[in-house]
């Protein structure tokens, strides 16, 4: 399995979506961790879907080991150079 099928980048979709996805990968046999990545205004939702999944759809079967936070620069033609916040937030099954 290659790294990046356990990763899920949260976007401008409902917080559902995104919990369903995670769900569907957690639960296949193949993996025991998910990676939920998101930067800017979706920080917000990454963080709900990954207490989505903890709290009501696996309550006692899966934790948050890590999350990391940071920051990306983006070239953009209109708007130049600026910083955008990121996080990473990795569950993993009990």
């Amino acid at each position: 399995m290659s790294k990046d099928e356990n990763v899920v980048f949260i976007g401008q979709k409902p917080a559902m979506n995104y919990v369903m996805a995670c769900f569907a990968i957690i639960q296949g046999e193949k993996s025991k961790e998910i990676i939920i990545k998101a930067r800017g205004r979706a920080i917000s939702r990454a963080v709900d879907v990954a207490e989505i999944l903890r709290t009501k759809f696996m309550q006692g079967q899966i934790e948050i080991v890590d999350i990391k936070t940071g920051t990306e620069t983006i070239e953009s033609k209109d708007r130049g150079n600026f910083s955008v916040s990121t996080i990473e937030i990795t569950l993993t099954k009990k």
